[in-house]
């Protein structure tokens, strides 16, 4: 009944707002949490193809975050096919989700929907190592670099060239400089995408707002978790729009559908799942449209021996595989 139940709410959506819905869901279940990536924008391309879209697109997104390169690359292909594009967030939409909010005419946020910092995570053969695991690198946050050199200068006032080449090389003893200069890079490119999204409709020829805008997002928040509210980012200039009640009540129950359907509130156990072969496939996000459906898909085998303390799970597969098309 699932995907019974979606269609009949994603018609409804549709209907009231004269759109073509498009729902892109990146489950985050504990044990088989999903992200954006590229790989999902061909499948997204697969579906606009399909269903010919109207002159509104409404993206349905939930999200933890992911890959800050895929949005760019996804708002692109989307605005091919409409000159009016829409996220609606019940829910959360944070990070990479946050960017994509970012290069939307309009962001449609219920009660309960969530923006988040676009402040990144970087990783690469140079960082640090992690002491727990050594085969493991620890990622670095861009924004705690930068606190750092922060910190010497504004409350331990370290300000002479002397000290913050002092504190510099104290930080470069501990990271590699290599790190530091792929933080840096880093560092542009978010605040580079964000303001190419935000050019993509009018908000865009405000360059005093668009710098107010990625600032509060790269820097002002002090903490990657943290939850935008729809009040908050409309103080901030973001095109949010509040859904009248019949819109709000539609878009929470599509989200609820998905979490019920991915089961996202039960930690994923693959002994629940498995086959006689000790083998299992569980979803773990959507992207879904009136016409197709495609599963983010996590194919495994369980390993069991008499002398394990625990079963082993190998994860042998994890792709979007077309389940509706």
């Amino acid at each position: 009944m699932g995907r019974e139940n979606r269609l009949k709410i994603i018609n409804q959506i549709s209907s009231l707002r004269n759109s073509t819905v498009l729902s892109y869901v990146t489950g985050d279940r504990k044990n088989i949490s999903t992200r954006i990536a590229p790989d999902a924008i061909k499948v997204i391309y697969q579906h606009l193809e399909k269903i010919s879209p109207k002159e509104k697109i409404d993206l349905f997104i939930y999200t933890r975050g992911g890959d800050v390169l895929t949005p760019w690359r996804l708002i692109n292909l989307i605005r091919e096919y409409t000159d009016h594009f829409s996220v609606l967030v019940p829910f959360r939409a944070y990070s990479a989700g946050t960017l994509i909010c970012l290069g939307a005419n309009e962001i449609v946020m219920g009660k309960m929907g969530e923006l988040g910092p676009i402040d990144p995570t970087v990783a690469n053969a140079f960082n640090p190592q992690n002491p727990n695991n050594p085969t493991a690198k620890i990622p670095i946050s861009v924004e705690d670099v930068s606190s750092y050199l922060n910190l010497a200068q504004e409350k331990f006032n370290l300000k002479s060239e002397e000290n913050l080449i002092t504190v510099f090389s104290h930080l470069a003893n501990k990271v590699h400089p290599l790190a530091l200069g792929n933080v840096h890079r880093n560092y542009l490119l978010i605040r580079s995408t964000a303001k190419k999204l935000l050019s993509l409709h009018p908000l865009g020829e405000d360059e005093v707002v668009v710098e107010n805008i990625i600032n509060y997002l790269t820097e002002k928040l002090y903490a990657h978790n943290y939850m935008i509210s729809r009040q908050e980012a409309n103080k901030i200039k973001l095109p949010v729009k509040y859904p009248n009640s019949k819109l709000e009540d539609l878009i929470w129950r599509l989200y609820e559908e998905y979490e019920r359907d991915l089961e996202l509130q039960r930690p994923f156990q693959p002994l629940e799942y498995t086959d006689e072969q000790n083998q299992f496939k569980v979803s773990g996000g959507y992207i879904e449209s009136k016409k197709a459906l495609d599963s983010f898909t996590f194919i495994g085998k369980i390993n069991q021996d008499k002398m394990m303390e625990e079963p082993e799970v190998n994860i042998i597969q994890q792709k979007w595989i077309p389940l509706i098309r």
